[in-house]
């Protein structure tokens, strides 16, 4: 009963925001970057860390200068997620570009399912608008990490499923995706893949930023069962509530590439994707939790 009264009360106060237009939206960005960095202080000294361990040649200006534009897009973030409770398709599509779509179309319709990493750069949550630019016999889903707080769970798979995008928990993932392509139809399923894996998980160590990373090869693991084809998607942010994704072809043969070849390709050519503007990667994501020399020593 309290889930339902808090999921009405949060869903409502949600919705009268999304009604609005972006230019409103966007005061309101505005005055949430004071509360949020100014005065709350939210998750900064999280921020300060990964960014100084990330760029340790950058001066305390330039790094200050990505904490500040970070905290501007982490709020224009959360004003442009609520939008996507009212939001037209052809809004939507005006805002959010699929420069080479053709990519996606091809591997498709050669019979083939798709496996797409991405990761929380830009506004992620408005990828799932690719699903309409696909063929109707494509089906697409997205692999999530189930809230602690049921209500916001559910407001955010509602969101998340704004396009028809079928959502996937990660404890789930293997068994859903056999499911959807048992149902004939060719998938295309993203994965937010710049999260730490649980300690059980680990099974490859990078440089990532500039420090030994544990990377989450559960695409690779995947890909490699399924024979699917593997791709990334690079978000670039244009402008405010503007982004332009380009996909690029990691690999269509996954069961012959050399084991963590896939998951090595994804996280160089990711790192370049933050490298080209770093404020719109999410520095409050306690990336490295675990250190390498821990891991060794408990093997």
């Amino acid at each position: 009963m309290l889930t339902k009264l808090t999921y009405g009360l949060l869903y409502s106060w949600m919705m009268i925001h999304a009604v609005l237009p972006f230019r409103l939206l966007y005061v309101l960005s505005d005055i949430l970057y004071v509360v949020v960095y100014k005065i709350v202080g939210y998750r900064r000294k999280v921020v300060r860390g990964n960014l100084r361990n990330s760029f340790p040649d950058k001066s305390d200006r330039d790094l200050m200068q990505i904490e500040k534009d970070f905290y501007h897009h982490f709020c224009d973030y959360f004003v442009e997620t609520i939008k996507l409770l009212h939001v037209s398709d052809k809004e939507i599509q005006s805002r959010i570009r699929f420069k080479n779509p053709e990519l996606v179309r091809e591997l498709t319709r050669k019979g083939n399912s798709v496996l797409m990493y991405l990761g929380h750069y830009g506004n992620w949550e408005w990828v799932p608008a690719m699903t309409l630019l696909m063929d109707a016999d494509v089906s697409t889903g997205d692999i999530y990490r189930p809230l602690k707080n049921k209500a916001v769970d559910d407001i955010f798979l509602k969101i998340r499923s704004r396009f028809g995008a079928l959502n996937i928990p990660k404890n789930n993932t293997l068994r859903a995706i056999v499911k959807m392509r048992q149902t004939g139809k060719k998938v295309v399923v993203g994965f937010m893949s710049d999260q730490t894996p649980s300690v059980n998980n680990i099974h490859y160590w990078t440089t990532f930023l500039n420090q030994d990373t544990a990377v989450f090869t559960g695409v690779e693991r995947i890909a490699k069962t399924t024979g699917f084809a593997v791709i990334y998607l690079d978000m670039e942010k244009v402008g405010r509530g503007r982004y332009d994704c380009t996909y690029h072809l990691i690999t269509e043969t996954p069961k012959e590439d050399p084991e963590f070849q896939i998951t090595e390709k994804y996280i160089r050519i990711f790192e370049q994707t933050i490298l080209r503007n770093p404020a719109y990667w999410l520095w409050t994501h306690k990336r490295w939790k675990y250190k390498k020399s821990d891991f060794v020593d408990k093997e």
